[in-house]
């Protein structure tokens, strides 16, 4: 049986040179991929007492929404500045090169609500922070972090360190 790296293909010098781009896609495409991949999440945070599951577009919806479902739990929606049609709040963070916004709903989070976030992929943690701070504004509280991959040679850690956080599968370097 394959594990789950080997669905992950790796594509060299993309977005840019030196860079190894760990490409979700060929996980998901295929259904034994998709199917461990979901189930290796899930073991994360099934033992977990959570309110609701909360994904970043696109790929924290593909990864979280399943989760939720499966957990019967709510599921809230992060997504980029402009995309929501009700009132929202939001929260910025730096990337490489410039900066982006995220917003959720402003009833998406109920104050003492508990929630998991679940993503692709962290790097920078800047999503994941920006999360973070909507989640605690609307007076929810973040009880776990979970990602498909994590890439360690980008310093993320420090920054979320007080989270509890867990990655199914850890890439060295950039």
């Amino acid at each position: 049986m394959k594990e789950l790296k080997d669905y992950v293909r790796t594509i060299p010098d993309y977005p840019h040179e030196g860079i190894m781009f760990r490409d979700v896609t060929s996980v998901i495409q295929d259904p034994d991929g998709l199917k461990l991949a979901i189930d290796s999440m899930l073991n994360c945070v099934k033992d977990l007492e959570f309110d609701k599951v909360v994904g970043p577009e696109s790929r924290g919806f593909v990864f979280g929404m399943p989760i939720a479902y499966l957990l019967n739990k709510g599921f809230c929606m992060v997504r980029k500045k402009g995309k929501l049609p009700y009132k929202t709040i939001e929260a910025s963070y730096e990337l490489e090169y410039g900066s982006a916004t995220v917003e959720m709903h402003i009833d998406a989070i109920k104050p003492g609500e508990k929630v998991v976030i679940i993503d692709d992929l962290i790097a920078t943690g800047g999503t994941l922070e920006a999360i973070i701070e909507m989640v605690e504004k609307l007076g929810g509280e973040v009880v776990k972090i979970v990602t498909l991959m994590e890439l360690c040679g980008i310093p993320h850690k420090e920054k979320l360190s007080k989270y509890n956080m867990e990655s199914v599968i850890s890439y060295e370097g950039k």
